[in-house]
């Protein structure tokens, strides 16, 4: 019996001293958190994009709460987020511009010419290796669904062989961005109506021979712009957001329709 009692004695002994040990040590280490931290982590919609720059909304709390990071800098909750966190921090919420994720490409299968037919993997990474993939146009969107994928809030579909965001449901998380190999997704103002949706470089001789709805480098949009909002570089014309009034000048006049617009349409159409 001996051999039995005395190592259940020293075990239970031993464990009953680290217990003290451990005790002891979460109160001497331990680290006090700012209230404002949880209260903040509470307000934002815990969807840990890392959109905001930070790990998670964990690491965005604590910055906000330590003053290093702003009180709106919540993507994904926008204004009414940061209201609620600038109320917990006892500020003035900062108005800021929604911004949401658009394919910058036109190029469906009816517009754009293909090189060969693809019937690998569907992903456009693996796609793009195979001499940048089926699409004539180096820049243009493949089609397989990588965003897609990437997206966490249903946001995009695949249309004609081409990816279509829906900017309503859009969170700016920026998954999208890093997911494309060709680079053609991009953040806009959610309230722009007029965007250049091509992003070739080539000339216009040979953006017209693979697909009809590129840009053409013919600049009509720079010439008729009243407000000069618009930059002309590498062949492609690029838009000023911040000077844009959305007057829709510049859709009427591309001979190529490169420039998207939504307006006298449904606001909530997708991108």
């Amino acid at each position: 019996m001996n051999g039995i009692i005395y190592p259940i004695i020293v075990l239970g002994g031993l464990g009953l001293l680290f217990g003290v040990v451990l005790s002891l040590a979460s109160k001497v280490f331990s680290v006090e958190v700012d209230p404002k931290v949880e209260e903040i982590r509470k307000s934002l919609p815990g969807a840990n994009c890392g959109a905001c720059g930070f790990p998670g909304c964990d690491g965005l709390a604590a910055a906000i709460a330590a003053g290093k990071a702003p009180v709106n800098g919540c993507n994904v909750g926008g204004k009414p987020v940061a209201e609620k966190v600038a109320d917990i921090m006892g500020v003035n919420a900062v108005d800021t511009v929604r911004y949401v994720a658009a394919v910058l490409c036109q190029g469906d299968c009816s517009k754009a010419k293909e090189k060969y037919v693809y019937n690998g993997i569907k992903d456009c990474r693996a796609q793009n290796i195979l001499a940048g993939g089926s699409k004539s146009c180096s820049y243009g969107c493949l089609g397989c669904g990588t965003c897609k994928d990437a997206c966490e809030f249903n946001a995009i579909s695949i249309v004609g062989g081409i990816a279509i965001i829906d900017k309503e449901k859009c969170v700016s998380c920026k998954a999208c961005i890093d997911a494309c190999p060709k680079g053609i997704i991009e953040l806009v103002p959610y309230e722009q109506e007029v965007i250049v949706k091509c992003k070739s470089n080539d000339s216009g001789k040979m953006v017209r021979s693979k697909c009809s709805t590129g840009c053409i480098g013919c600049q009509m949009c720079v010439k008729n712009c009243p407000q000069d909002a618009f930059i002309f570089e590498n062949n492609l014309a690029k838009i000023n957001y911040e000077k844009c009034i959305n007057c829709g000048i510049c859709a009427e006049k591309c001979p190529t329709k490169a420039i998207w617009s939504s307006l006298g349409k449904d606001k909530a159409a997708n991108q």
